[in-house]
């Protein structure tokens, strides 16, 4: 496998991170939101849940289905998900607009209850294992970024025992990059300035 750049450069002319690509909605993705700090519990679940669904998938799956995940899950309102049913699992797998994966979607209503249950806010728990004195990535190949960290294994270990599903080390290495919580846009991408 052939390592791919850390930067490409948009039509516009900016620098960019290069898994971005030529698509339209990486790039907005990209521009707008990846990296921008998330704060609040609704926006942080709403993260975890997709990042869950992501799993195995590409995020632009994800991102292209996200309006319909934000309807069938009531804009990510962790009362209104804790409250779907039996019958609401099996209306959501006929729904073709969202990935119809029996254990996602059980984990995100599950997710929602734990998240009820917690006694803390869970964005601050989940900041609360933002690295300290990291450096922002220098422009190498993306396959020097690592999937893993110490912060985002103890992160998915914390929450794993507190009862949340589909936070895997990998899937919560991936939610701090793209909530903020850590900033792997490289140097030279416009956004890292």
């Amino acid at each position: 496998m052939t390592a791919r750049a850390s930067l490409i450069v948009g039509s516009d002319g900016k620098s960019r991170c290069s898994w971005v690509g030529l698509d339209e909605e990486y790039t907005r993705y990209h521009d707008e939101e990846w990296g921008v700090p998330l704060l609040g519990d609704q926006k942080v679940f709403e993260k975890i849940s997709l990042e869950g669904f992501q799993a195995g998938l590409s995020w632009i799956t994800i991102l292209r289905k996200r309006p319909a995940f934000r309807e069938v899950f009531h804009d990510f309102d962790i009362e209104r998900v804790a409250a779907m049913t039996d019958e609401d699992v099996e209306r959501l797998l006929q729904d073709a607009r969202i990935i119809r994966h029996r254990g996602k979607i059980t984990a995100a209503i599950g997710n929602a209850r734990t998240t009820l249950a917690l006694g803390e806010s869970l964005a601050d728990l989940v900041w609360s294992f933002a690295p300290t004195g990291t450096l922002r990535p220098r422009p190498v190949a993306w396959t020097d970024v690592p999937a893993v960290t110490p912060e985002s294994t103890e992160l998915s270990k914390t929450l794993r025992k507190r009862g949340y599903r589909f936070v895997g080390p990998t899937t919560m290495y991936a939610l701090m990059q793209s909530a903020g919580i850590v900033d792997d846009h490289f140097e030279g991408c416009w956004r890292a300035e």
